[in-house]
């Protein structure tokens, strides 16, 4: 999928989705999975992704938005995530079968080593 195309899908007007669409627009680098996956086999597995992170205190923006919205769509669907240019953020996105319509977006912090000095 071309940058500007992902850009066009991207223009929501929730946060997830602007962030994703500026992180983009600032150099970040991105991946769209070719296959199309069911919708319910993401919901499941973000689903116990987002109550791991919640025990270990930790709210991914749009998580639980996502997990909604994918187990709502219930069709086939290709995803893709985008790593922010400052390695902070990834961002995974649910597009329709054919890549015509934005499903869900979430944005998850990066887990970075820090440096011992």
């Amino acid at each position: 999928m071309e940058r500007h195309v992902l850009e066009q899908l991207l223009a929501g007007d929730d946060e997830v989705s602007v962030a994703a669409l500026a992180a983009l627009r600032c150099g970040a680098t991105y991946h769209v999975w070719d296959t199309a996956y069911p919708a319910a086999q993401h919901a499941g597995v973000f689903a116990i992704r987002l109550r791991r992170m919640r025990l270990h205190g930790v709210e991914p923006l749009g998580l639980e938005r996502m997990v909604r919205l994918l187990r709502e769509h219930g069709q086939p669907m290709r995803g893709g995530m985008i790593d922010s240019v400052d390695q902070r953020w990834t961002f995974l996105f649910y597009f329709t079968e054919d890549g015509s319509a934005l499903v869900a977006c979430a944005r998850l912090q990066r887990w970075v080593e820090q440096s011992p000095l």
